[in-house]
């Protein structure tokens, strides 16, 4: 492996790893060399990601957190460093969504994914960064979406608040750079998670979207492995405040500006 990609000898938290892509987060960093804290609101959850992390041979440690309780952020943050003695890389994943109409949403609603995916991000980072901050060192990937930077009908407080993940990650990369800690969002286009698995059972909804997407399909969490490898690494030691979309390319455009002609 290219040194520079080479995390032997870093610890990586990954919050929200009971599923989907967290998991797949953390089997990249894994195999990259890096050992891993994950977590969930329920440990048992964690427990077969646990002992796969370390058949390959990496060190894994579970604990629960709830993203959206203060007191369980900083249980969690004592007991990851206590684990190792430090951390270096936190991939800030747990997330959750509501799909309904605009008009429909409801207080509780708004409540629930905004504090779960824009206040529990902020909270992480910072009793994060205050384990970094010591160390003069830290890596924090924000996971955003490609909500990040488009808006889609019936997605009001997701989007808000995926909105609001790229603007908090700018302004913690200028917090937070003095002390050698890079803040960087990661921001996957469409891909098949537990969260909107109900929209890939419809056919005529997959194919509409392959159609706007230039590389003409959703995306494969193995997709996302490079973009967290480096994010995490020495690789991406100059680059903070950045948001990286791996969308297949739908963020350049929604339509097509030329019709091509049928052919005779």
């Amino acid at each position: 492996m290219n040194e520079g990609f080479d995390l032997s000898g870093r610890v990586a938290v990954i919050t929200g790893a009971s599923r989907g892509l967290g998991q797949y987060f953390g089997r990249a960093l894994a195999r990259a060399g890096a050992d891993l804290v994950v977590t969930s609101r329920r440990v048992e959850a964690l427990r077969g990601f646990q002992a796969e992390i370390e058949g390959l041979g990496r060190k894994a440690v579970a604990l629960e957190l709830d993203v959206r309780d203060f007191a369980s952020i900083q249980r969690f943050a004592e007991g990851a460093e206590r684990a190792y003695g430090k951390i270096d890389i936190l991939v800030n994943n747990a997330g959750c969504n509501v799909r309904k109409a605009a008009v429909d949403v409801a207080w509780e609603d708004w409540n629930l994914v905004v504090e779960t995916n824009l206040r529990g991000t902020f909270f992480v980072a910072q009793a994060m960064a205050r384990k970094m901050i010591p160390r003069g060192y830290g890596r924090i990937i924000n996971i955003g979406s490609v909500t990040s930077v488009f808006g889609y009908a019936g997605l009001a407080p997701y989007c808000a608040s995926r909105g609001g993940v790229k603007q908090l990650t700018m302004s913690l990369a200028d917090d937070w750079g003095r002390h050698g800690i890079t803040v960087n969002c990661l921001a996957p286009g469409w891909f098949q998670t537990e969260q909107n698995r109900v929209l890939y059972e419809n056919q005529e909804w997959v194919d509409y979207l392959c159609d706007r997407i230039p590389l003409k399909r959703p995306g494969s969490p193995h997709d996302l492995d490079g973009a967290i490898v480096f994010l995490a690494s020495e690789s991406s030691g100059y680059v903070t405040g950045q948001t990286l979309l791996v969308d297949g390319g739908i963020t350049t455009g929604s339509m097509r500006a030329t019709v091509t002609e049928p052919r005779p």
